[in-house]
């Protein structure tokens, strides 16, 4: 897939960047801003595939047919753009801001700058402020564009992410409407969603193309340019999902039923969970089916700060806890700090049991793998774990045993601070765990393995391994976050370690002197 990235050098000249075309423009103060042309983008429909993702051994599809077929006309209708989206000559673009219209970052203090004071006037004097999930528009003043649809994103809780989903699907969904409205043409979307109020990018990517599709499914004919504008972590996690919601092809196709979601929303894209919905009817004898319309408490309540978004106002446990552990709601909740305190004493308990287990049972066909072992300390005196990716067959150990394994090594060090270094070096699919098995052992382990982990380090991650480990840290393990961290090669380590402490298998080492070189190696570095 090709990104444009218009360049940045004042030349008075129309320049071309790879198919883009940009032209400067000087303003009375001297201020050089470039212009490009949105109808110069490539669309989708003319990129190049990539090759197909790997699917998993055995995969479980989660939609017996493509939810999204191949669309020329959609296709044809989109780009995706590396680039300033204030240069783009869009009939509208988006700007994603606070609920003062203030956001204090480069990105909304830019727009505004270069819009001029009009549009400055106009936002803190006349509109003063916007929900969330809400739109307001104003002209694009000195701006390429005609409009600006202004927006601001939810904040994300984990624990109430349907009502932050549902307020990111009406950012996306009013300002398509929006654009309907005021004859749009063109339509130039930034990432409205924001790593700063905590929204995991991915998930927020979801839910824009999800909502832009399902648009297109009920007005093709209105919007002739939608141009989703990407930087940063947001490229890649773009470049991976946009092919699921508009394939190009019919593997993009097969592939989608399989890397999809399985709950897609409703025929707006809206996320649609049953139990968040109040179904109100006159005659207390009617049927429950008979009734065909809902009030949904968190759409119907125009605030940022909804009363849908609590648990105790659905009358019930939280709700999204339990869709996450998989279980079902309980409407008879117990004492909070009964709960938790019985959540405890049986994890504990669970953990006991599993450490029993481990000392007793054989678990030498997962101890003779290697993949898994006690390599010296660091120069903190710390002892350091070692995880061998490629050695770790998912599909072929024996999981349970795995997981004994693990208590049986790690119990007795982690009484302590302790490290872990994963060496994620030329691994396959087969040497991917899923996320369930992760989450699972992450859940078994006690607390101390969590609170003295000083650090996590991957060694020769890939992009799997950045959005894997960037969605598991984010949703399932928010504590060990600021922990873990992606090296580039074995060198990075000598900070932390003294190269004689390091015992690693030889093709790590000479798999990282093909992409590092020699100069980082000293003796003892490696054990083959």
């Amino acid at each position: 897939m090709e990104l444009c990235f218009a360049s940045f050098s004042y030349q008075p000249t129309v320049l071309t960047v790879s198919g883009t075309i940009a032209w400067d423009i000087m303003e009375p103060l001297g201020i050089n801003m470039k212009i490009v042309d949105v109808w110069s983008l490539p669309v989708w429909a003319v990129s190049e595939p990539s090759s197909t993702p790997i699917l998993p051994p055995q995969p479980t599809p989660n939609h017996a047919t493509p939810p999204f077929r191949v669309n020329k006309i959609f296709n044809s209708k989109l780009c995706l753009w590396a680039g300033d989206i204030t240069q783009l000559n869009a009939d509208a673009i988006v700007h994603s801001t606070n609920e003062s219209l203030c956001e204090p970052n480069g990105y909304s203090e830019r727009l505004i700058f270069k819009a001029g004071p009009e549009m400055k006037h106009e936002l803190y004097n006349n509109i003063k402020s916007c929900k969330t999930g809400e739109i307001v528009l104003t002209d694009g003043y000195k701006l390429a564009a005609r409009y600006v649809v202004h927006t601001v994103g939810p904040r994300y809780n984990i624990k109430y992410h349907t009502a932050a989903e549902s307020s990111l699907h009406y950012c996306y969904r009013r300002t398509l409407e929006c654009a309907v409205d005021k004859k749009v043409k063109t339509l130039a979307f930034c990432v409205i969603n924001s790593v700063k109020r905590g929204y995991p990018p991915d998930q927020g990517a979801h839910i824009a193309l999800r909502t832009v599709r399902r648009f297109l499914e009920l007005h093709s004919a209105t919007l002739e340019r939608i141009v989703f504008v990407v930087n940063g972590i947001d490229v890649s996690i773009y470049e991976i999902l946009f092919p699921l919601y508009f394939p190009r092809t019919p593997e993009e196709e097969n592939c989608s039923c399989y890397l999809l979601p399985i709950d897609l929303g409703d025929k707006f894209g809206e996320p649609s969970i049953p139990e968040r919905q109040i179904r109100i009817i006159d005659n207390p004898q009617h049927r429950y089916e008979d009734v065909e319309d809902s009030a949904d408490l968190a759409t119907q309540f125009q605030s940022s700060l909804s009363i849908g978004d609590h648990a105790f106002s659905q009358m019930e446990d939280d709700i999204d806890k339990q869709r996450l552990l998989g279980g079902q709601p309980a409407y008879a909740v117990a004492d909070p700090e009964t709960a938790s305190m019985t959540s405890d004493l049986q994890h504990k308990q669970k953990y006991e049991r599993l450490l029993r287990r481990a000392k007793t049972e054989d678990l030498s066909e997962v101890s003779g793998i290697g993949c898994l072992y006690q390599c010296g300390v660091d120069k903190f005196g710390r002892p350091v774990i070692i995880f061998i990716g490629k050695w770790f067959k998912f599909a072929e150990i024996n999981l349970d045993k795995a997981l004994l394994y693990l208590i049986y090594l790690l119990d007795p060090l982690v009484k302590g601070d302790y490290v872990i270094l994963y060496f994620h070096t030329i691994t396959t699919t087969e040497n991917h765990p899923s996320l369930a098995w992760i989450r699972q052992v992450y859940e078994v382990l006690e607390y101390k393995y969590k609170k003295n982990l000083k650090a996590f380090y991957i060694v020769h991650p890939t992009l799997w391994t950045k959005i894997m480990t960037w969605w598991f840290t984010t949703f399932m393990a928010p504590q060990i976050k600021a922990k873990v961290h992606s090296v580039p090669g074995v060198e990075y380590l000598y900070d932390i370690i003294d190269p004689d402490q390091l015992e690693i298998p030889a093709y790590i080492t000479e798999h990282d002197m093909t992409i590092n070189g020699l100069r980082y190696y000293k003796p003892g570095s490696a054990s083959s």
